[in-house]
């Protein structure tokens, strides 16, 4: 039953921690179809995430993402929540706006703080907008124009909603919200009974590389498991923060989550991880985390303390792609970038994000760069599509 009603009055809050709104609240939104103890769709916009970041010092105090988190309450019923970040910086969000940052600057204003409707460290497409059942359209509303509001009453330069769903992107847009169009590399299963299904839709000469990278891979001198629920222990996150430090070293300068992190999702979320783990001579030497949603597989983090040929191919790409096939998962998003995805089964797919800038003329300039990078990405998309590597008959079903 649709409950809107544009005549009552909606009361928008923030938050400054998860706590503050409650599990159940923020849980009836979030994830109402794991009211009955399924699997939530995003396992990155649930409480338990959410708090998990917040209660290791992930996000807080010192790290440039100061929670903010939004409710949409009505007559005392909270109909809608968001997760809303005060940002100091760019970093861990990977939809770049680096050069609008420096752009705005170079003009003698400020980018930073901004705010940011996202989830911290993790470039997963989901609902942004976190609405009960019947309130989706007043409840989205009510979001949008209460994060406009604080960032303008407070003089900020900026809000930026990433990772939204492309059906909010065009809701948002019809709000006054610039949409941005970017890519990803997505594995979709067409209802493989196997890995060797999923092979036999390839051509030939893709098929032979990947069974050869696998065997490569599996010939490291040890063994490959994936670790999932109760089969997760506190040793298996011990070797996995050395694999994330290393990454996170490489990449990030510093890792985005601290190792209280770890431990927290040993107790709260064992159930929505799938850990590749792969142990040589009695030691872990490598290893992907996964995290596991009602109809998705996101892949999140690899890192490796011996490099093998192939090894990575296999801990992120294939034994994923295995596991979603084992589960009945339809998809398996692999992260940012990465065109090497492409040879791997993985291809280009959109994704999308919203974005909202106070100075006139600064948006101005920024909706004629989104309507050009619009277009390069839909180019980019069709041209890499064609280089993918299913039989072309194949290809065409898909698009």
């Amino acid at each position: 039953m649709n409950r809107e009603s544009p005549s009552r009055t909606i009361s928008v809050t923030t938050h400054p921690t998860i706590a503050g709104i409650g599990r159940e609240t923020w849980d009836a939104c979030a994830c109402p179809e794991a009211a009955d103890g399924g699997r939530p769709h995003d396992p990155f916009t649930t409480y338990r995430f959410l708090s998990a970041l917040e209660d290791s010092g992930s996000v807080g105090s010192g790290t440039g993402w100061d929670p903010l988190y939004l409710t949409a309450e009505v007559d005392g019923e909270v109909i809608a929540c968001a997760p809303l970040y005060a940002k100091g910086h760019s970093q861990g969000e990977y939809i770049f706006d680096h050069s609008w940052a420096h752009a705005l600057e170079r003009a003698g204003r400020p980018y930073y703080p901004k705010l940011q409707i996202a989830v911290p460290f993790t470039p997963a497409t989901g609902r942004r907008f976190l609405t009960k059942p019947g309130h989706e359209t007043v409840g989205a509303s009510a979001l949008v124009q209460g994060a406009v509001q604080l960032a303008s009453e407070n003089e900020l330069s900026s809000l930026h909603i990433t990772f939204c769903t492309e059906g909010e992107a065009i809701a948002g847009e019809k709000m006054g919200l610039m949409r941005r169009v970017t890519q990803q590399f997505h594995w979709h299963n067409r209802g493989y009974a196997d890995f060797d299904a999923f092979l036999a839709d390839l051509s030939s000469r893709k098929r032979k590389t990947i069974r050869k990278e696998r065997r490569t891979a599996q010939d490291f001198g040890g063994e490959i498991e994936v670790l999932t629920g109760d089969a997760l222990r506190p040793e298996h996150w011990d070797a996995f923060w050395r694999f994330y430090q290393d990454t996170g070293a490489r990449k990030w300068g510093s890792p985005y989550l601290t190792r209280a992190f770890f431990d927290i999702a040993q107790e709260v979320l064992r159930d929505d991880i799938a850990l590749v783990m792969a142990h040589r001579d009695g030691h872990y030497v490598a290893g992907a985390l996964n995290f596991i949603g009602r109809e998705a597989l996101y892949g999140r983090y690899w890192g490796c303390t011996e490099h093998h040929p192939c090894l990575h191919f296999e801990a992120c790409y294939y034994q994923a792609i295995q596991f979603a096939i084992e589960q009945g998962l339809d998809r398996v998003e692999a992260g940012a970038q990465g065109e090497h995805k492409l040879a791997r089964g993985y291809l280009p797919a959109e994704t999308h994000s919203l974005h909202w800038v106070a100075e006139e003329g600064f948006a101005e300039a920024v909706a004629r760069y989104l309507e050009a990078e619009r277009r390069a990405v839909d180019e980019d998309i069709e041209i890499l599509t064609s280089y993918g590597p299913f039989r072309k008959a194949n290809v065409e079903e898909q698009e």
